[in-house]
């Protein structure tokens, strides 16, 4: 059953309205808790980090509510917030020497949402074969469907070189699965 979608404006002026803002977050999370999650999924290796992850990017997503001044997209705000602390988790993993950004979603195939689809767990693998940036912005285009203007708001990288990327990418991949004939 497709949930209701929540009207967006609506839900901005709630949350700036010190009335409403508690039952309006409320409404997020529950809009972008399962896209935000699968977006941290696919840059960390487990469920845990990540629900651990989603829960940061909600509690500074609440504390800095008062700033969001909508020049961006609500959604876009919070996929920003949530591949930061994504990123500042992977950095700091890397620090401590427990995760490879290389290998950030490697282990991620087993208990991911492919049910064990050979083509799809070989895709995964081949996309934790790009480099960070490049995965980054495969995800967020293939798996997360989004448009290369809002990616360019998230990241702050022009549309010109996220295409560039996206298209290196894609090529990357391709030439993964011709190693696999």
């Amino acid at each position: 059953m497709a949930r209701q979608q929540t009207d967006i404006p609506d839900l901005e002026s709630r949350l700036r309205n010190p009335e409403t803002v508690r039952e309006a977050f409320g409404e997020l999370i529950a809009e972008y808790t399962e896209p935000l999650y699968w977006q941290i999924r696919r840059m960390v290796p487990s469920h845990d980090d990540a629900n651990d992850l989603l829960q940061n990017t909600f509690l500074k997503a609440w504390s800095n509510i008062e700033n969001f001044r909508g020049e961006a997209r609500l959604s876009t705000w919070l996929h920003k917030i949530a591949i930061n602390e994504s990123l500042t988790f992977l950095e700091r993993e890397k620090r401590r020497g427990t995760v490879s950004l290389d290998d950030a979603g490697a282990d991620a195939i087993a208990d991911s949402d492919f049910d064990g689809d050979e083509l799809a767990a070989n895709l995964r693998r081949a996309v934790d074969t790009l480099p960070e940036k490049q995965r980054l912005v495969f995800n967020m285009k293939y798996f997360d469907d989004m448009k290369y203007e809002d990616i360019s708001n998230i990241l702050g990288t022009s549309v010109g070189a996220l295409k560039a990327s996206f298209h290196a990418a894609t090529k990357k991949i391709e030439q993964y699965f011709a190693r696999l004939v």
